[in-house]
């Protein structure tokens, strides 16, 4: 049975909590006495009540001390928190949440004495539920936006220009994509074949006899473009190809087929061969996405394998987290399973088997170099994960590593030390840093006058329509100014001789008058 704590730690997303507890003889007293209050809340404030609070100074140093928290290690506010508001005559018994936190404060706080689990659980939980009641000075109506706003920094922090999610979801596509487009040149070759079953031989790469077929279409018409073989060649980039092509199209064996046929086939053939350039562009995007997030897993075992391997993982951290021999086998879970339950020879690799390495090592090295690229992988994808500024450098570095231990393997030749190998490449990496962030913030100072630009540009658009109403409204009122005085002239009270007034005079007023009234 644990100790009855004088005092519970509550950490809070708005600050430090420390409450007291009725003192109890035994500690089975208090927790039934707990267990039969935590659904009546007159009860429980009747065994905890609050002893001092102090809330954070900001967003920055919240996340600060639930990060500390979270990682085990006492913050300096918290310190100063339990030393200012516990007594100091002796020894208090202090509940805490978390087991590292408890020994990182015996560590720094001598005047307590932190313990954990049992009763300490039982009263949490009841603080967690009543913690309106017991604070009444806070304001609770903002607490969840403040557990709201507190989440999303926490994800900013370790989210900025590094999400794996997009990587995680960029290579399912691709590999979805992968499959459809497969399957669908298969389905145009299979089609196209009846017309003209010899352009596959003369052409093996789908996306480029996709785009032959398109063009050909009618194998009989061939001869009537002249530009035939220009946009042939723009395709295949062959010479003797195109010619091959040329002559095989007016000596096939391939029946003739429907205008209509041909019309389904150059629509389906288009669609693929546009789902082809964008799973090109898809590739792309993976590679840039993969330069940000995870430099260094890139730059050793490619784009591709190393967004497998995320996405396998679930994120980045959960690959940091795993030790090499879970990263060896990652993708070969059913075969590491059967083995186990057969009791033969477990997998030597799993998606690390796609990585160009294993594939020049010889048979008998294949196990030996998967572990080795495993072990290399961990290092880069913790370097990556837990880095600031992440760089490609360590991953280049630790990718010329895997080449001298292909050349062992096959020559004997020693290679270099690991400690040597990481220490230039930390020298290194601190040069390619300060560039990187010299870019950063070039880049930031670009996008800032950008904005600043386009708002300068948006209020000049607002303003311009203002201007010209005002003079269109200024020209108005000298036309009805003017047709007021051509009335008074005229009126039958003013029988006065007007006086003749010239043809010209009369023509440029009347001129004047129509333009004006054309403009409004």
């Amino acid at each position: 049975m644990s100790e009855v704590p004088d005092f519970v730690l509550y950490e809070h997303a708005v600050g430090y909590a420390l409450l007291k507890i009725k003192e109890f003889e035994d500690a089975a007293l208090i927790s039934s006495e707990v267990e039969t209050a935590i659904s009546n809340v007159q009860k429980f404030c009747g065994i905890v009540k609050m002893h001092a609070f102090e809330p954070f100074r900001n967003t920055e140093n919240a996340l600060e001390n639930c990060n500390s928290i979270s990682e085990g290690i006492a913050h300096s506010d918290l310190v100063n928190f339990l030393e200012a508001n516990l007594p100091k005559k002796k020894k208090v018994i202090v509940g805490i949440s978390d087991s590292r936190l408890s020994g990182s404060l015996q560590e720094q706080v001598s005047i307590i004495k932190p313990v954990f689990g049992g009763v300490n659980t039982e009263i949490l939980r009841g603080v967690r539920v009543h913690f309106e009641h017991l604070a009444r000075e806070l304001p609770h109506h903002s607490l969840n936006k403040a557990k709201i706003s507190l989440g999303h920094s926490s994800n900013v922090k370790f989210d900025v220009h590094r999400v794996d999610n997009m990587i995680i979801q960029s290579i399912a596509l691709l590999d979805m994509l992968d499959k459809d487009i497969n399957l669908f040149g298969m389905r145009i070759r299979e089609w196209y074949s009846y017309h003209y079953p010899e352009l596959f031989k003369v052409v093996p790469d789908q996306y480029k006899y996709i785009k032959c077929a398109v063009t050909i279409l009618d194998r009989n018409k061939i001869g009537e473009d002249e530009e035939m073989s220009n946009k042939l060649m723009a395709i295949v980039e062959d010479e003797e190809k195109v010619a091959e092509i040329l002559e095989t199209a007016r000596t096939s064996m391939g029946m003739d087929i429907s205008d209509l046929d041909l019309m389904n086939i150059e629509r389906f053939a288009t669609r693929v061969a546009s789902l082809s350039e964008y799973r090109q562009r898809l590739h792309e995007y993976i590679k840039d996405r993969m330069g940000a997030c995870a430099p260094s897993l890139c730059a050793l075992i490619g784009e591709q394998v190393g967004a497998r391997l995320i996405s396998h993982a679930g994120s980045l951290t959960n690959l940091a987290k795993y030790p090499a021999s879970t990263v060896q086998i990652l993708g070969a879970e059913k075969a590491l399973f059967r083995a186990l339950k057969s009791r033969t020879n477990t997998p030597k690799y799993g998606l690390l088997f796609h990585s160009s390495f294993i594939g020049r090592a010889s048979a008998k090295n294949k196990g030996r170099i998967s572990r080795f690229i495993a072990n290399k992988c961990t290092i880069a994808s913790r370097i990556d994960c837990f880095s600031e500024v992440p760089v490609p450098t360590f991953g280049e570095h630790l990718r010329e590593q895997v080449e001298e231990r292909l050349k062992y393997f096959e020559t004997g030749q020693v290679p270099q030390k690991n400690i040597d190998v990481m220490t230039k490449a930390q020298d290194e990496a601190e040069g390619v840093k300060e560039k990187v962030l010299k870019k950063k913030k070039k880049a930031a100072k670009k996008a800032k006058k950008a904005a600043e630009e386009a708002v300068v540009e948006e209020e000049a658009v607002e303003e311009t329509p203002k201007i010209v109403f005002r003079r269109r409204r200024s020209v108005r009122r000298r036309l009805l100014r003017r047709n007021r005085r051509m009335l008074r002239r005229r009126s039958p009270r003013k029988r006065r001789r007007r006086q003749p007034r010239s043809r010209m005079t009369s023509e440029v007023a009347i001129f004047w008058h129509d333009t004006h009234v054309d403009d409004d």
